[in-house]
């Protein structure tokens, strides 16, 4: 199965320059924990939920004057839409990740694909529990050393 069968390909952007207010809203608006941030057509980087915490919260700025690009991942991890399902597991598993882009061949963001839509889909569910076993781990075993 190609991640294109089960990716949610309707995604939500904002332009780098939005608050991080904005990302908040929209983010809570759509139930997501993470938008791409774009400069033009450009993907540049991306806003998780993590990110408002520990980069927006944490240190205190001003949600309504500080813009996602100083906030934002600016590392996006992706696959192709056309790579199979269990590619995309064995990526969030070393990558440590929940939610990741999908990309057409011609790197356009197409949709996202999460831990969820993989654990939803009966032939992906063995690859989305292995994956989560991963990173449940390995963020228990950081956690517990940190």
């Amino acid at each position: 199965m190609q991640l294109k069968d089960i990716m949610t390909p309707t995604v939500e952007r904002l332009h780098k320059d939005a608050s991080v207010q904005e990302v908040a809203r929209k983010m809570k608006a759509i139930d997501a924990g993470m938008i791409p941030v774009y400069d033009g057509d450009r993907l540049v980087g991306m806003v998780t939920d993590r990110d408002l915490a520990l980069r927006v919260v944490a240190e205190g700025l001003d949600v309504a004057r500080t813009p996602a690009h100083t906030v934002m991942t600016p590392e996006v991890i992706y696959c192709y839409e056309d790579q199979r399902v269990e590619d995309a597991a064995e990526i969030m598993e070393r990558q440590q990740i929940r939610r990741l882009i999908v990309l057409n061949r011609n790197k356009r963001l197409v949709g996202i694909v999460s831990l969820g839509d993989l654990a939803t889909h009966r032939q992906s569910k063995k690859a989305a529990g292995e994956a989560l076993s991963e990173i449940s781990r390995e963020s228990g075993a950081s956690a517990t050393h940190s």
